[in-house]
């Protein structure tokens, strides 16, 4: 297949990508944290589920929703 125009999951047609970034300081502490979301569809997710699957290459971020991908093959929810 050839690539999108940006290379990026957002080339495929109905995804929808969200991210936020949130700093917070306090005195010498500093903390950084944030969340993307993926919308595989445009849809109800819960009608139209979408086959999936997963892989974790480095083991050091938190996701939502990776047991029932890897348990019913689908995603039924917006995935983070």
């Amino acid at each position: 297949m050839q690539r999108g125009k940006y290379n990026a999951i957002t080339d495929v047609p109905g995804v929808k990508v969200g991210h936020v970034t949130l700093y917070e300081e306090s005195g010498p502490e500093r903390a950084c944290t944030g969340v993307t979301a993926l919308l595989p569809h445009g849809g109800n997710l819960f009608e139209e589920k979408v086959p999936a699957a997963s892989f974790v290459l480095n083991g050091f971020g938190k996701s939502v929703g990776l047991i029932q991908v890897e348990e019913l093959g689908v995603i039924e929810s917006p995935s983070c």
